[in-house]
């Protein structure tokens, strides 16, 4: 589910066990920057990578979290989608191991932003220098916390905010178009077929449904002037992601 249609996918097998030495940077593994595991011996290490996940230790769970992840690219198991896959263990194992109530933890955007520091602390940690990379990722889970709380605050404020703008509506205008802000929070990119499905309105009906709401200031075009094809977006909502 990862792999398919992704925009970052460039490779075949993307997602598959490699059966194949893989390498990163340069042209061949003598002049490359690292290079993981031969065939064997990576079956071997994701052995013990399932072995150490499932282990009743000592680890605090974020510890654990940064260790899978670090060891997970080091075994670069994939031809293609190791870091998508390597981020999501992070995110899947917190939430599994109840530090998270929803798995909306996501350092992928840490990890773009300091991109290259990100590379290099991987390579020391392949090369012994562990806690320079837990620091490194410890710094993320508390950047990207702020931020998640941030955005969630954000999204409780807009969605209050919205709705006490149904009082401005009568019963069963405020009803229909309470229900729309509501799946809005779902997909806050829409087009008249959308509105139309969720409410059973005719093509008229879901037209004066989404004038409604750009009164309302809710919605807006995504494309000033379109006449074909017009979609419209929550835009408040989308800014909240954005600007944290």
């Amino acid at each position: 589910m990862l792999m398919v249609g992704a925009r970052s996918t460039h490779l075949a097998y993307a997602g598959q066990f490699r059966v194949t030495q893989n390498w990163i940077g340069g042209t061949r593994p003598d002049n490359a920057r690292f290079v993981p595991p031969p065939v064997d011996e990576m079956n071997d290490a994701l052995a013990d990578l399932e072995v150490f996940i499932h282990a009743d230790d000592e680890y605090l769970p974020l510890i654990k979290a940064g260790l899978l992840h670090a060891q997970f690219e080091a075994i670069h198991p994939f031809v293609d989608g190791n870091g998508r896959t390597g981020r999501m263990l992070i995110t899947m194992y917190l939430w599994f191991n109840g530090l998270l109530g929803m798995p909306i933890l996501y350092l992928s955007e840490y990890f773009k932003k300091h991109r290259q520091t990100y590379y290099n602390k991987l390579e020391r940690y392949s090369g012994g220098h562990v806690f320079e990379w837990l620091d490194f990722f410890l710094d993320g889970v508390i950047e990207t916390a702020e931020s998640t709380i941030k955005t969630c605050v954000g999204i409780i404020e807009l969605r209050e905010r919205d709705m006490n703008k149904m009082q401005s509506l009568g019963k069963t205008s405020a009803s229909s178009t309470l229900a729309v802000l509501r799946k809005l929070f779902e997909m806050p990119i829409v087009g008249i077929a959308d509105i139309l499905e969720w409410t059973g309105f005719s093509a008229p009906g879901g037209y004066k449904m989404i004038d409604r709401l750009i009164g309302l200031g809710i919605l807006a075009p995504v494309v000033d002037g379109a006449v074909y094809g017009q979609k419209w977006m929550y835009r408040e909502y989308l800014d909240l992601f954005i600007d944290n």
